[in-house]
């Protein structure tokens, strides 16, 4: 390595922390771009370590995606964690800057909807709210063309053997993943003899990880926003709390839930 490589330019600091650039005199706007700019750090860490992971999964060679979902499961809690900084902001606080933050709101994240549509949770409709930016509009295009990593986990349960029903691993992965009795039948199996089906076992925590840590971020989301601003229309005219309620019904892996009481 270069002796001219320092910490601050290894880790281009001088463009992270002149990255802020709030809009208003608002004393809590450094803290609102701060917390939103390190979940998206969070974010694109999650994206590459599931990318990496689905890979491995489609290759049967679960020991390294066991580590990088780990990771991901562990990055998931200081998004969870990001929510105790940003509900130190009051309702007076946030109204303080809210008319300087436009259309602008989080339902935009590019990367949240990919992580999104990376675990399962595709809706067509979501695709066009980015499709100002055509670069964006096609990254969610192609990721929803390709199986998810639940899909690739159940098409992993096939090859080792599992009846698992055709029409799930011929399905339109564009479309929304349905519970199927086929797949239950098949964690079940895994559940209930895991020294036998060990790797099968832990590839069903580590996703189970998944979903908990992102039903938690989603609880913690919904939660802050109602401590704020109640339940006023989110910024960009989104529905706020409502709309989070109702995505916390959604599930990415229904039968490692269901498989719970089949057991």
């Amino acid at each position: 390595m270069s002796q001219d490589v320092t910490y601050s330019s290894y880790l281009d600091l001088d463009r992270v922390l002149s990255a802020q650039h709030p809009s208003s005199d608002a004393h809590d706007e450094m803290l609102f771009i701060i917390v939103h700019q390190a979940s998206e750090l969070w974010l694109k860490l999650c994206l590459h370590e599931l990318t990496e992971a689905r890979d491995h999964i489609a290759a049967d060679n679960l020991r390294p995606a066991f580590k990088m979902l780990a990771r991901v499961a562990r990055a998931q809690g200081q998004l969870i964690q990001s929510w105790d900084v940003l509900s130190t902001m009051t309702p007076h606080d946030y109204s303080t800057i809210r008319p300087h933050l436009g259309s602008s709101s989080g339902f935009q994240s590019a990367q949240y909807r990919l992580m999104e549509f990376m675990l399962g949770g595709r809706n067509p409709d979501m695709i066009a709210i980015h499709e100002a930016v055509p670069e964006t509009a096609g990254k969610l295009r192609a990721e929803a063309a390709r199986p998810s990593l639940y899909d690739e986990a159940v098409r992993l349960l096939a090859r080792r053997g599992f009846a698992i029903d055709p029409s799930v691993l011929e399905r339109d992965v564009e479309t929304p993943y349905e519970h199927s009795p086929s797949v239950e039948a098949a964690w079940a199996e895994v559940y209930r003899h895991p020294n036998k089906l060990w790797d099968l076992y832990e590839l069903a925590e580590k996703l189970v990880d998944l979903e908990y840590h992102f039903q938690r971020w989603r609880f913690g989301h919904l939660k802050t926003v109602e401590r704020i601003i109640g339940f006023k229309t989110g910024t960009g005219g989104t529905p706020g709390v409502p709309y989070l309620a109702g995505v916390l019904k959604r599930a990415f892996f229904p039968e490692l839930l269901s498989v719970r009481t089949a057991i």
